[in-house]
């Protein structure tokens, strides 16, 4: 029997790689769907992401969002953020900024699942391990793609030193759907609101920091740890207490030396990371998917899927804004990495200066609502 022959093959099961399988499926597309073998995140999965406006607004249209359980999902009504000088601080509200919220926060876990279940009823999209034919295979297997090295794309990449620290915590007063942030040289912390496994006082905890400092941390018991993260917030957030194991990972900035190929193309982690201050990476790698499905529906009847002049359209598309983010991101990095007194004063005049001022304000909002 002649094997069937696929419009496009997803290489990578994560949220990026599901998310392209169903959206390109439901653009008509017949789907090839392969789960990438080494995806995996260690058990249990602590991870939360931020996601913007657009990124709901995808995983609504793909019929996920609204089939998440409430719990899996909290938003982001305030954002707080905090210098390293007593009354540094920015501010942003939903309610100033005019949106319904800033962001959403979400279990990384239980919307992988949720896209797996909506991939299992979707009738274009064929999860499987077989070596199978496809006019465009797209690789989102995330930054270690072995699809990627294969093809000999260079994935040049800047490591800053830095491990990101995550865990799920508990507070005892409620976090009033407030995320939390302090930028200090050295390190960023982050507090997430979130609603597990307490509701309405729990957080998704993001901590990056020296490499020396995390591993530091990562070797203290439960309560080193815990005072550690008191002496850090000052007690804002009032008492936290550890309700998951701890998880860290290196962080860097790196970014795909070609984009795609005639028959190929990178999407999410397998083409660009970003550092996680300003929780965009999955942003970024959902608006890969957005831009690539608009991209294949509004080609020419003629043109091929794999079509390497189709597939610039979608890499001219994403390059701009990525960089952007990537320059953001690393200019906030090094603004705040050093303790040199002039820096430091500059940055936290910044931060009281821009709190002042509406229209950047709504500027920097838009966006992050929107990448």
């Amino acid at each position: 029997m002649k094997p069937k022959h696929f419009d496009v093959l997803v290489r990578g099961s994560g949220i990026v790689g599901q998310s392209l399988a169903l959206s390109l499926a439901r653009a008509g597309a017949q789907v090839a769907l392969r789960p990438d073998p080494l995806h995996s995140v260690g058990s249990p999965d602590v991870r939360a992401y931020a996601l913007n406006a657009a990124s709901v607004a995808l995983l609504r249209g793909l019929k996920v969002w609204d089939a998440l359980p409430p719990h899996a999902a909290t938003a982001v009504h305030d954002m707080h953020i905090e210098g390293d000088a007593p009354g540094a601080a920015l501010d942003f509200s939903a309610w100033e900024q005019r949106v319904g919220e800033l962001a959403w926060i979400v279990d990384a876990a239980v919307l992988e699942r949720q896209l797996a279940s909506a991939i299992q009823f979707a009738p274009h999209v064929t999860v499987t391990t077989a070596q199978v034919q496809a006019t465009l295979t797209a690789l989102c297997e995330g930054k270690a793609s072995a699809s990627r090295e294969a093809l000999g794309v260079r994935f040049e990449r800047k490591d800053y030193g830095h491990r990101a620290i995550a865990a799920r915590l508990t507070a005892n007063r409620p976090h009033q759907n407030i995320a939390r942030q302090w930028f200090r040289s050295p390190d960023v912390l982050a507090l997430l609101p979130f609603d597990t496994p307490q509701p309405q006082a729990s957080y998704a905890l993001v901590w990056s920091l020296p490499n020396e400092r995390a591993d530091a941390l990562l070797a203290m018991d439960e309560r080193a740890f815990e005072q550690a993260l008191m002496d850090a917030t000052a007690g804002a957030a009032g008492e936290l207490e550890l309700a998951s194991p701890r998880a860290a990972w290196p962080l860097m900035r790196a970014q795909a030396s070609a984009w795609c190929g005639p028959g190929w193309v990178l999407l999410g982690d397998a083409a660009h990371v970003v550092h996680p201050l300003a929780g965009q990476g999955l942003n970024l790698g959902l608006a890969d998917v957005t831009a690539l499905t608009r991209v294949i529906a509004e080609r020419e009847p003629w043109r091929e899927l794999g079509d390497e002049k189709l597939l610039r359209r979608y890499a001219r598309a994403r390059l701009v804004p990525t960089w952007a983010m990537g320059e953001l991101t690393e200019g906030l990095l090094g603004l705040f990495a050093h303790d040199l007194p002039a820096l430091r004063e500059l940055r936290n005049r910044g931060l009281t200066l821009v709190n002042h001022l509406s229209p950047v304000k709504r500027w920097l909002t838009s966006r992050a609502l929107d990448s």
